[in-house]
């Protein structure tokens, strides 16, 4: 059945905003979606004007007759059919739970709505029905998934089967999983209890609406158990997304077209391909002049050079960041998120630095913390699932050595990394186009293809460490960076990189245009090699990349009495 839904209820002249109490002309409020302008307060929404806020007209409801269920024959103040009753009344809605098949702004979705005034959005049998249904057909049609959410958690009349329900949506996502579905989940105000600890935070992309609260148990019951008052903000999207546990923050008013840009992404669909190009890079060392190895340290440093934001904006479309580890914090130092390159969606993970001091600062100088290797490992998987290759810019002093990220696993976060990126079935390309420090590049730097642009270095301790550890004098820097061999002509000649992206005079700081046309023409051209592989080809071509670095390839060269011994960590 098809119903086009117009946002157009019965409203007073004047709405009294219930954030800030200012009187606001009803048209202009309902024009607003019910987000005050003044405040930007963002009311509650029901299940079918958010429909018709987000689909296209023409969408089709999926109906699924709600059944009496009373299973444990509930009563409380009054029976729960009269409660059931009662909020069918209210709402003209026979559930918590409305479902659709559409689009959002061109792109195809299911979308499932809670309603919290049914039942505060409670979960129930019936509405575990309809959320089930929902990514059934999502399955079914192999479209995106989007669950809108607002309850306050599990149905209490209902009992353990309330329970069950929870379990029974959380499989029915890891179906979309196994197939490759894109989920998406809108998080409004409120969220609460099983829904929660279920569905609403088990798809791909987390998105919520300003100020909406998020948590498993509610504040009252917080406070009332620990005996103190908690922060206004807590349980927030602002509190829960420095925390690493949502991916974006969207106003109402830019919602749908928002989602219609991450649907896109799970759509399957590409763009048509261009012409080939010449992909510009430099494969035999022998074509590329000696470089001083500690001029090429300190231009690999240098601030002006384009950091992996600006790239992703420059050479990538419609780049969309995503946030959060899901676990501990957001790492500032680590970028990540879909983007397009040449008319294909790719999912884009670089270290992010910064051109002044207080960038550098507000970016940890580049170095990842484990938050930031768990949130590169995050979009790693979801590629992965969405069949999408992955292209990461390396740009890092190394990882952040301090005492906060060793008790957060800073060692197990690499090693987590290096094992996925050795398996991922999609088609991996890595860049180095600054600075490539140690473990915490390696990260990032376990690719089918790895390359490295002419300024750009790649080593295993910096030229100070190594200096102030081997020499026993920090002096020594360039003496060490010309033993480390880290720069890009003796990179590609041990094999470490398959080729060298030249930069332009001056290097890439001096013209960035120039060096985004040519590390775009280097990022196609590997791909292209690439694509043709599968699942298999893709990690047999990583495993025989790696089996290079033997000591059987690399013999013993000739010991020297007065060269320095030592390791690195």
């Amino acid at each position: 059945m098809t119903r086009t839904l117009q946002d157009s209820p019965a409203t007073a002249e004047w709405v009294l905003c219930p954030g800030c109490t200012t009187p606001l002309y009803g048209k202009r409020w309902l024009a607003n979606l019910s987000v005050c302008p003044e405040c930007g307060r963002h009311d509650a929404v029901s299940a079918p004007h958010r429909l018709a806020q987000l689909l296209d007209p023409g969408y089709e409801l999926l109906v699924q007759p709600a059944q009496e269920a009373d299973p444990l024959r509930f009563v409380d103040s009054r029976p729960y059919p009269q409660r059931l009753a009662e909020a069918r009344a209210r709402t003209d809605l026979d559930e918590a739970v409305l479902c659709a098949v559409g689009q959002v702004a061109g792109e195809p979705a299911v979308v499932a709505v809670m309603d919290f005034g049914f039942l505060g959005g409670s979960l129930g049998v019936v509405a575990g029905d309809r959320i089930v249904l929902a990514a059934e057909t999502a399955l079914a049609r192999r479209v995106p998934l989007v669950l809108v959410t607002a309850s306050g958690g599990a149905r209490m009349q209902e009992g353990a089967l309330s329970l069950m329900q929870m379990a029974r949506t959380s499989a029915a996502l890891a179906r979309l999983d196994a197939a490759g579905v894109l989920t998406i989940s809108v998080v409004t105000d409120p969220t609460y209890g099983g829904v929660a600890a279920s569905f609403a935070t088990l798809a791909d992309v987390i998105v919520t609406e300003p100020g909406a609260r998020l948590g498993f148990a509610g504040r009252r019951v917080i406070e009332q158990t620990i005996r103190r008052q908690l922060p206004a903000e807590f349980q927030t999207a602002e509190f829960l997304a420095e925390r690493g546990f949502v991916d974006k923050i969207v106003q109402r008013p830019q919602l749908r077209q928002e989602l219609a840009r991450l649907l896109r992404l799970g759509a399957g669909r590409a763009g048509p391909e261009g012409a080939p190009l010449a992909d510009g890079i430099v494969r035999d060392p022998d074509r590329l002049p000696p470089a001083d190895a500690w001029a090429q340290t300190r231009a690999a440093r240098d601030l002006a050079r384009p950091t992996a934001l600006e790239y992703a904006t420059l050479v990538f479309d419609d780049f969309q960041e995503l946030r959060g580890d899901r676990a501990t914090g957001d790492c500032r130092a680590v970028i990540g998120g879909p983007a397009w390159l040449a008319g294909r969606p790719v999912m884009l993970i670089g270290h992010q630095k910064g051109h002044t001091p207080a960038e550098l600062l507000d970016r940890n100088f580049g170095m990842p913390t484990p938050a930031g290797n768990r949130k590169a490992a995050r979009l790693m998987r979801l590629a992965e699932k969405l069949g999408i290759p992955i292209v990461t810019l390396i740009d890092t002093p190394g990882a952040d050595p301090g005492p906060a990220a060793e008790e957060q696993g800073q060692a197990y976060t690499i090693a987590e990394n290096l094992r996925l990126m050795a398996a991922l079935r999609v088609p991996s390309v890595a860049v180095v186009i600054g600075e490539g420090g140690s473990g915490g590049a390696l990260a990032l730097g376990v690719a089918n293809r790895v390359l490295v642009l002419e300024r750009a270095i790649y080593s295993v301790i910096s030229p100070e460490g190594c200096a102030a550890i081997l020499w026993k004098d920090a002096a020594a820097a360039p003496l060490a960076a010309a033993a480390l061999r880290l720069t890009a002509r003796d990179l590609l000649a041990l094999g470490v990189v398959d080729g060298v992206i030249p930069e332009p005079e001056g290097g890439c700081g001096a013209d960035h245009l120039a060096a985004v046309r040519r590390l775009r023409a280097a990022l196609c051209g590997c791909l292209a090699e690439l694509s043709p592989l599968r699942g298999d080809e893709l990690v047999a071509d990583r495993r025989a990349r790696l089996e290079r670095f033997t000591a059987a390839r690399f013999g013993s060269p000739p010991a020297e009495a007065d060269a320095p011994v030592g390791g690195a960590g």
